[in-house]
Order: structure tokens, then sequence, then C-alpha cells
């Protein structure tokens, strides 16, 4: 494989709905430019990026995968994204290790939320983006609803360049817009021979209409062109080319193209058009990196090899006997098989050992890698995902990838002792690999929690920690950390006596207990007047009540923001310490707290929901199911989008994300943040209460 510079690379990030053909499209370019000697398929899980067990298994992506087509003297980098929005992290990540972007639309199928929610991942980033109609030879593909839908859901600004001819079992070739031309492929070959010919007469018209939208669009992007096609001179193939590909460097145009991977039938013109239309890493503005470990001011950053060397890595795959392999985008300067480079994001220094890139599960080793291009490396001691690749000499850190936070939780268990010591370091490593899957322990509730995407995300998550790291676990639903309080005023005593032979035990301490405002925490006051307790016993009272509180009244959760005032109490000479005086604190909570008509508290979120206005009414309605206040809602008016606001008990909220998906049939999106704990209704209350009874229960039997 030769060296390539920045001006002869185009890196493309492959993106799309769940089964729209995205995979073996990557497939098919790979292989009809030779780069690759095979033509995988799905079913047969044999396709080039999906190569993970778990991907072969249940057939669709589940992470980003990288692969490069060479083509008329271009390297062509391709990274497959995932479709599924479980796995959305990835495919941010491949958008921001590109410079362009095929967006794969199904011919059967048409636009579906995940073509929704990439172009517009695609377009906030404003990469020039090019259209694929796939799967042209399935049963009910129809290219001109696919466009139709493309132009209202998506852009009017979308232009088709090819255009099908035929369609399901009768797809048979494409034609050019550009070139004028029709190529016919020739069923049953492997490599998608086909021959070129002029327009069939039979399609002329449809192919002329088609060429005047496609002509007028690309004309109308440039003051200069438009006023020679409206004096009638002919727009050339050259400068037809040229104008269509300054106009997606500005998204004011996005061709269309039509496909059948699985068949070869339009992939070697998509492949040409690539390197005609995408731009080069070397076209592409420059990026504001901090400069400096600390990054206190930014530098311009450019694809120029004998720029200092700059580089991002993008995604982090742990393969077994291997390890981390880490996948990085080289923005400036040039690296060597071998050299050092230095981590400014963890203040590190790491050798670059066995430089590659990848084809697929194939790494293929290179002596260099340059500005713009797209490689691996493995077994990197302390580098990990948006983690930034520079020298000593000049330290930078680059923008790091956005990744979309979990909106799904499961409290995790390892499913025997023999695991649980293999638990933890597993799931560190798997966060290690997808940044949006997370993972932490939660005190209160005493369970370790792990987060993701959906409820899709981690069961593969789960079947990675078994696969990878022999590690089997269980999910369940985390417990809710309810809290208690009181609502009213009361004191009494607490006397601890204990004599069984020589020096006794006593305490005694009268005590008055009251609620104090929400969040306003616990207060002990110390009120006694003369020596009726000895002041440093009085402590010891206080301590006792704290432990006593840490397991509440009516259902063991902790008692919160009340305030515990000592005014009397007696001591013995003798027989009164500290351990007495503790013992006849957590008495006097036993018997106060009660007559202060004690409350179970439940934690609220705070939740905005962003959804289409049609779905509006059904988003609101199944919020008052779930107990929740609407706070506030925001519509954009043109039926394109609503925000809803509202303050929804935690406990109502496991697994909405995936109700959420149900009810808006993916097209709605949610985030929450802790708002405040507030007193739960008598009924749900109960209910609580009533389980936390029953768990204890069992947990005395089995003792």
């Amino acid at each position: 494989m030769r060296e390539y510079h920045a001006r002869d690379i185009r890196n493309v990030a492959v993106v799309g709905h769940g089964a729209s053909g995205k995979t073996t499209l990557v497939d098919a370019l790979a292989f009809v430019s030779g780069s690759s000697k095979r033509h995988g398929h799905i079913k047969d899980g044999t396709t080039l990026t999906d190569h993970t067990p778990e991907e072969i298994e249940r057939g669709y992506s589940i992470e980003l995968g990288c692969a490069f087509a060479e083509w008329q003297d271009t390297k062509v980098n391709l990274i497959d994204a995932p479709g599924y929005l479980d796995f959305q992290g990835d495919a941010i990540a491949a958008v921001a290790a590109a410079d362009g972007v095929i967006c794969v639309v199904s011919a059967a199928s048409g636009v579906e939320v995940g073509t929704v929610k990439m172009f517009q991942e695609a377009t906030t980033r404003l990469d020039p983006i090019l259209f694929a109609v796939t799967l042209m030879d399935k049963e009910h593909a129809d290219f001109d609803r696919v466009y139709q839908q493309v132009k209202e859901r998506l852009t009017n600004k979308v232009v088709p360049v090819e255009i099908p001819i035929g369609s399901g079992p009768t797809f048979r070739g494409v034609m050019n817009l550009f070139a004028r031309k029709a190529y016919i492929y020739k069923a049953g070959t492997k490599t998608g021979e086909y021959t070129e010919s002029d327009i069939p007469p039979e399609e002329q018209g449809r192919f002329d209409t088609y060429y005047q939208e496609m002509i007028e669009a690309v004309s109308a992007t440039d003051d200069a062109m438009l006023e020679r096609y409206l004096e009638g001179v002919e727009i050339g193939r050259d400068e037809a080319i040229h104008g269509m590909k300054e106009a997606m460097k500005r998204m004011d145009l996005y061709p269309l193209f039509a496909v059948s991977a699985e068949h070869v039938i339009g992939v070697h013109a998509l492949l040409t058009e690539l390197v005609q239309l995408m731009p080069s890493a070397y076209e592409m503005e420059e990026i504001h990196a901090f400069k400096g470990a600390e990054g206190d001011h930014t530098v311009e950053i450019h694809a120029v090899d004998t720029n200092p060397f700059a580089a991002l890595v993008f995604k982090t795959h742990s393969e077994p006997h291997v390890g981390e392999v880490s996948y990085f985008r080289v923005f400036s300067g040039s690296v060597s098989n071998g050299q050092e480079f230095y981590n400014a994001t963890r203040d590190t220094v790491e050798k670059m050992g066995h430089l590659c890139v990848a084809q697929g599960k194939e790494r293929l080793e290179v002596p260099v890698l340059r500005a713009g291009d797209i490689g691996c490396v493995a077994k990197l001691k302390n580098t990990h995902t948006n983690d930034t690749l520079s020298t000593k000499e000049h330290p930078v850190r680059l923008p790091q990838i956005a990744f979309p936070e979990p909106v799904v939780s499961f409290a995790v268990h390892a499913a025997s002792r023999n695991d649980e010591e293999k638990l933890q370091p597993g799931l560190h490593r798997l966060h290690d690999e997808d940044p949006t899957f997370e993972t932490h322990y939660n005190a209160e509730t005493h369970e370790t929690i792990i987060s993701g995407m959906g409820e899709r995300h981690l069961e593969v998550a789960m079947a990675r920690l078994k696969r990878k790291y022999n590690v089997v676990a269980e999910l369940t639903r985390p417990k809710i950390a309810y809290r208690e309080a009181l609502t009213a005023r009361a004191d009494g005593q607490g006397r601890h006596k204990k004599q069984s032979g020589g020096r006794g035990q006593f305490g005694d301490c009268w005590v008055r207990f009251a609620p104090r405002a929400r969040g306003a925490g616990y207060h002990f006051v110390d009120k006694i007047v003369g020596g009726v307790i000895p002041s440093n016993f009085r402590p010891a009272v206080d301590k006792g009540i704290q432990e006593a509180s840490a397991r509440g009244i009516l259902a063991g959760y902790p008692l919160v923001d009340f305030e515990v005032e000592l005014f009397d109490g007696s001591y013995h000479s003798v027989d009164s310490n500290e351990m007495s005086f503790k013992m006849a604190g957590i008495l006097a909570f036993k018997t106060v707290a009660p007559k202060c008509r004690p409350v179970l508290l439940e934690p609220l979120d705070e939740v905005e929901i962003r959804v289409p206005e049609a779905y509006m009414g059904d988003v609101m309605g199944d919020l008052n199911q779930r107990r929740g206040r609407i706070v506030g809602t925001d519509s954009s008016g043109n039926g394109e989008g609503a925000v809803v606001r509202a303050i929804v008990p935690n406990s109502e909220l496991h697994l909405y994300a995936t109700d959420l998906n149900s009810l808006t049939h993916g097209h709605g999106t949610y985030t929450r943040r802790f708002h405040m704990y507030e007193t739960m209704p008598n009924d749900a209350a109960q209910k609580v209460i009533a389980e936390s009874a029953k768990h204890r229960k069992e947990e005395v039997e089995e003792a």
C-alpha cells in the first residue's frame, strides 16, 4: 500500500438508519476498488466491518468499523457507523472523524428516524453530505418516492446525480447525469461488470427531466454559471462536477445516487463520484485546538505534513490476546512506526508500535501515516477515546467528541462470587471502549449502576462483558434512594440501663425533635443546663441519634432535615460512659421520631422532552400518568418540534427512553436531572413501606 497525502485522501462516514444497507455498501466499495478481496454478506456474517461475535449473531452493526478503498489514485477511508439509536455514540464518533458523509436511505423503507438524526448530526458539523439510495434490488424499492421523502423531510436542496434503470428484481443499471451515459450491469457477475451505453430510448424522457433539474440546481449556486446557463450556454461535465463539489462544501446541494451494494450495481460510479465530489482532508477548514496541556489559548490545526503532529483518538476497541486498539485521525503532521508521541490529555508519553491502517478486522502495518489519514495502533498504556496525540515540543488538545448522555440505567450484580472481583474492572474497560456506557457505585442504595443509550445497548454490553472478560452479570431495576422526614414536633426520653454484675451501663436523655425546611439538613442543639449530663457525654447522644436516623423509621431510608434538642437527662457517676449515652440517643430516636408524623420523600427529576408537535399531546398524557407535573411547553409553530418540561418522580422514569421511543416512533429525545425531594403521596408511600417490610422479613428469614 502506497503512502497518501492529504490532497489524495477522502474521509467519509457512512451513516443512516439500521438495516438500510450501510455495512453492505462499505463492503462493496472496498471490494469493487480491489482493496478488499472478498465481497461479504450480512446473512453469512462475512461483511468487512461487522466482525465481532455480537454483530455477527445479531446481524447489525454495534460499533463503528473502518475500511478503505483505493480508487483513481485516491484513498477513500470509509467509517461504517451503527444505525440503531442505542449505538449512536459510535455513529457520532464516525462523523467526527470524517470530512464528509454518505447518508444511506433504504429504497424500500425510505427516510427513517435514524436517517433524520444522523443527517442532523452531519449538518450540525457542516459536513458535505451525499445521499445513497440503497437496496434498489429489493421488493417495494421506489427511488422516486425516496427522493421526495428526502426532499420533504430532510432537505429541499437534494438533487439526483444518478438515477436507476428499473427497480426491485428488474433493477439492472444506473444513468449518470454528469456523464449522460447509462451503465447496464451484467446479471450474475460477482464484480459488477457493466457496459457503458447511451441512454435507453424508453428512459430518455425521465433522464431529461432529472438532468434539467440537476443542471438548474448546480447553476443556481454560482452567479457566473447561472448567467451562462440562462444565455443557453451548455454546462460541461467537468464544470458541473466542480460546481456541485463547491456547492456541497457550502451545504447548498446534496447529490443523490442509486445503488445495489449486494449486486454491486452503481458502486463503481459512486466510488468515482466520492473521489470527485467529496473534499479532500487538505481542503477542509482548519481546526482550533487548545495549545499546551493546560490549554490557555488556541492554535489553528491544518492538514499539512510538515506541521507538528496532532491526532484525535475517536474509537477504542478491545480484542482478546491483543488488548486495546486505538483508532485515530491525523489532523496535522505525520507519524512513523515506532515513533514516540505525547498524550496531552493525560500528560503521558506513548510509543507508536506497529502502526496500522484497518481494513475491517484486518490491520495492515504501514511505515508512516500523514496528515488527513486514519490509522490504528495497539497496546497503548494510557490512551483512550477522545485523547489527543501530539508532540512534547508542540502539545495540543483537539476539540473532543460530544457523546450523548446515557438515558437508561440498571443495577448490575455479579452472578456468582467468583465474578464479583472481576465485575468492576470489566465494567470500566467497557466504558473505555464506549464512552456512552457509564458505571458508578450508588453508596445510598449499595448498588453498582450501569447506564447506556437503551436496553439493547446494555444487553450487548453484558454479552461483551461475558465474552471478553469472562464475567456473568445480571441486571435489575435500580433501587430508588428515598428519604424520610418529620412533619410535627415531639419530645421524649431515651434511657439505657444495663446491669450484669460488676460495672453497669447507664445513660438517660430527654430530647425534642422538630422538622426543618427541605434541604436544611440535620442540626443538634445542646440545651442542657447545669450538669445533669456531663459535657463529654452529650456528643454521644448526638452520635446515637445520627446513627439511628440513617436507618429511618418507616421503610429503612435515612431521615433528613430535622433538628434535635437535648434538654434534660441524668447520669451515674460510675456506670455512665459514652457508649451508654450513645445507646440512650438511639433509644430516644426510636421513641420520639415515630411520634413526629414521619413521611416518605421521593426524588423528583426535571425532565425536558423534545418531540415533533404531532406527538406532544401523547407525551403530555403519558407524563400525567407517571404523576408528572408539566411546568412548561414551547412550540415551533410550524409542526416540526416542541419542547415539554416537567417534574416527574424518579421512580416513574425507569426505561422511560424505551417508552418515549415507542410513543414517538423514535423521534422523541429527553434529558433529565435531579430536581428535589418531595413528600410522596400516601398510597404510593404505603407500597414502598410494605415492600421494604417484606424485604427485611426475607433477609431475617435467610439469616
